[in-house]
Parts: structure tokens; C-alpha cells; sequence
């Protein structure tokens, strides 16, 4: 069995929460078992107790925010002994992108990091479809450095597998608890405003800086967009001077002071799609009422996802 150590900053909890639920797959088979500060003891030495689980761990994940790289603790202490070890073959290090951020001029930008290609999760329009990603290439990296071995021999294997890679033999180093420590959470609606409110803002930012770039791409296409209110503004785009694409996004019209609606026409009261805030015992996230498009009702959205969504409705006009 495998220890997978957790390094990441406090602000991406919701994230990391996210990541471990996907993992229980591989807990269920017995293949890897976790540990994140979060269960250390109440009076133990934080410190002591997370040097002394990053120098147990077989894989240390790294989850890659702007939070984590100005963190401290994470950066120069954390990630600096989580990479000593990986030099010197005795762990693997594995960079996960959680967030949008400038990582590849860290010393991150050595190693490969996932999702695929280094995309961070909030930016898939479906982040379960990102964690996915993730655990089936670390699933991967076990299969890779245990040359096929069952996960179920992994604990007795004494020598190190080739690579920096390698799982401990010895049963009465593992900490003798369990792994299953996740509680349900709970979300208010200051929560699920605050969700809401946010991903409308981003969405905004994201469809204007979306449009500066396709006119700058494409030659004779212009894009403008403009603010009706606090809570709605309108996108149009321009070939050669002609509309062929517009739409006007809003929050709270309607159907609840939390969905953002989208309509195809800058000047309709009518709606092509709404997206709700939803929250399970993990997450809040955005949901399709409609289905619109490749994302149906079960699609959980990010506000990146939200805002990829979206924007995926207005332009597709053009790639037709």
C-alpha cells in the first residue's frame, strides 16, 4: 500500500476534499492510503508531524494554487522536502494543477504535472471529469513503478521499485488509523450567494477578455461587451462589421436570486439556459437546469466551467 501525502494550502481545502473523494477507489482496493494536516491529533507537534509524514509518504502530491505557491510553508518547506526526497529516488513527486497560476517557473515546471497537459481543474467545464484524469494517472504511476504488481503485495516488496518511487515494507511504521475521516459539510446560503455572486463576476471577466482575444486572433472579427446593470451585461460579435453572434447574462432574474441565465438575444426575456447553485456533502458547484450543449443536468460546473459553458453557447455560431 502506498502513502499518499497531501501538500497544499488551506484556501484549496474544498479542492483537496474533492481530489481525496476520487481517490476512494484506489482505498477501496487497498492500493494507496492519505494523510493531509488536517488529521493530525489535537496537542501534537504540527511540524514534527508533518515532516515526519513526508518523509514516510511514497507519493506526495503537490496542489498547485497561487495559494500554495505563496504559501510559505508549502513552498519553501514543504515542496523543498517533498522535491530533496524525489532527487534522491525516495518518493514521486506529483504536481497537480489545481488552480490557473504561474507554476511552470517553479521548480514544479521540472516534473510532469497532471490533470493531462498541466490544465488546471477549475479550468475543465467538468472538474469531475478532471479528477478522474488525476486518479487514473496516478493509478498509473503505481502500476508503472510496481511492475504489475497487486495491490495487494505492495506492502511486502522491501526493495525500492525503479524511479523515484518507492513503497515502505514495514507494517509497524504505518500509522494505525483509518483513512476515512471525511465529514459531510454543511453550506449556508451566505455560502451559496457568495458562490453565486463570484462565478457571475468571473464569468463577466472571462467573456471580455475572451472577446479582446478572438478579435485579436481573428482578422475582421470584433467583439464588444456592455454592462446593462451590477447584475447583467450583454456580448456581441462582429464579422466585418455584420452581428453574427450576441447573447445577455444575468443574475438573479427569475428563477431565484442565485441562477445566472443565458439568452441568446441581447434584447429577449426568454432563456436558452439557467444555471443553479447546487452543494452536495463536499462542494457548492454550478448545475444546468436545460442541458444545453455537451453538458447535461448531472454536470457539475466550476465557475470556470460556468464561464467555458457559456461562452462555448455564444461562439459556436461562428464555428459551425
Amino acid at each position: 500500500m502506498a502513502r499518499v501525502f497531501f501538500s497544499y494550502s488551506h484556501e484549496d481545502e474544498l479542492l483537496r476534499d474533492q481530489l481525496e473523494k476520487h481517490l476512494a477507489s484506489l482505498k477501496h482496493e487497498g492500493a494507496v492510503e492519505s494523510w493531509h494536516d488536517r488529521r493530525i491529533s489535537p496537542g501534537e507537534d504540527l511540524a514534527a508531524a508533518i515532516d515526519a509524514q513526508i518523509d514516510r509518504a511514497d507519493v506526495i502530491l503537490l496542489l498547485v494554487s497561487a495559494s500554495f505557491l505563496s504559501s510559505h510553508y508549502c513552498y519553501s518547506i514543504e515542496m523543498k522536502r517533498a522535491l530533496e526526497r524525489h532527487a534522491n529516488k525516495e518518493c514521486s513527486v506529483v504536481p497537480v494543477i489545481l488552480r490557473a497560476c504561474d507554476w511552470s517557473h517553479t521548480p514544479l515546471g521540472q516534473l510532469l504535472a497532471i490533470p493531462t497537459d498541466g490544465k488546471p481543474i477549475t479550468s475543465w467545464a467538468n472538474p469531475d471529469e478532471a479528477y478522474t484524469d488525476v486518479v487514473r494517472q496516478i493509478r498509473q504511476l503505481l502500476k508503472q513503478y510496481s511492475g504489475g504488481t497487486s495491490s495487494k503485495t505492495l506492502t511486502s516488496v522491501a526493495a525500492p521499485f525503479p524511479g523515484p518511487f518507492s513503497i515502505a515494507s514495514s507494517e509497524q511504521d504505518r500509522a494505525q488509523r483509518s483513512s476515512n475521516l471525511r465529514l459531510r459539510k454543511e453550506f449556508t446560503d451566505y455560502d451559496k450567494d457568495e458562490f453565486a455572486h463570484s462565478g457571475f463576476q468571473y464569468i463577466r471577466r472571462f467573456f471580455e477578455n475572451s472577446l479582446s482575444e478572438l478579435g485579436a486572433r481573428n482578422a475582421g472579427v470584433q467583439g464588444t461587451m456592455r454592462s446593462i446593470s451590477d447584475v447583467r451585461f450583454t456580448a456581441s460579435i462582429y464579422r466585418d462589421g455584420k452581428a453574427i453572434a450576441e447573447c445577455a447574462i444575468a443574475i438573479g432574474e427569475d428563477f431565484g436570486r442565485n441562477s445566472i441565465t443565458y439568452s441568446g438575444q441581447v434584447s429577449s426575456n426568454g432563456y436558452n439556459e439557467i444555471l443553479s447553485v447546487e452543494a452536495d456533502d463536499q462542494d457548492i458547484h454550478f448545475k444546468s437546469l436545460m442541458g444545453s450543449s455537451l453538458h447535461g443536468r448531472d454536470s457539475k460546473l466550476s465557475e470556470e466551467g460556468a464561464a467555458e459553458f457559456f461562452w462555448g453557447l455564444l461562439i459556436e455560431r461562428l464555428q459551425r
